[in-house]
């Protein structure tokens, strides 16, 4: 798997800001942690069931982050095109690809407010998930700020924005590709061994 990990930390960069409501009001930031059978409020979630279960296993009581955003799409020929041109192995005939995103939080208050401790976790993450078996996908980490009004007042630290892009023969084959290095990377973060 190729991953890769950078920080958009600059002035104009964008914030997340938990919780959050988007200006029509259609959707909103949903705690599965505390509400864990919610998952009918992410559209996302109910449409691509490995996403669901990848929300599932992050917000678990024994997980160190939680999931503040996520979205899920199929890439656009511009899209494709990119990922085929940073994959060293892509499989013959790859004409399909599938994306998506989770916003993560670290549970850690430490943690959180540490930008040295983020980048030495997603040096970690990135290290290792480049030897899964899994050529025809790519993980891209972007490490940017966010504030968090949840309990006890604002607290300022950082999130990470955790990409999983897949290629694939045909639509169905992208999607099983996503899939399973959606998956492997979840199972990476979930390690009892993960952060130290």
């Amino acid at each position: 798997m190729l991953a890769e990990w950078s920080v958009e930390c600059a002035a104009d960069d964008p914030i997340l800001v938990v919780p959050w409501k988007d200006p029509d009001g259609k959707m909103a930031f949903v705690d599965l942690r505390a509400n864990p059978r919610d998952f009918d409020a992410v559209a996302e979630a109910e449409q691509h069931p490995p996403l669901m279960q990848a929300l599932r296993a992050l917000n678990a009581s024994r997980s160190p982050v939680f999931t503040a955003k996520c979205d899920a799409w199929p890439l656009d020929r511009e899209g494709l095109q990119h990922l085929q041109l940073n994959l060293d192995e892509r499989p013959a005939g790859a004409s399909a690809a599938f994306a998506s995103y989770i916003d993560l939080v670290w549970r850690e208050r430490s943690l959180f407010s540490s930008f040295h401790r983020q980048q030495q976790v997603l040096r970690r993450l990135t290290r290792l998930a480049a030897p899964l078996d899994r050529p025809s996908a790519m993980l891209d980490c972007v490490l940017r700020p966010a504030l968090l009004d949840l309990e006890g007042g604002p607290r300022e630290g950082f999130a990470v924005s955790l990409y999983v892009k897949a290629l694939g023969s045909s639509p169905l084959s992208a999607w099983k590709e996503w899939a399973a290095a959606l998956a492997a990377v979840v199972a990476l973060i979930r390690d009892k061994d993960f952060v130290r």
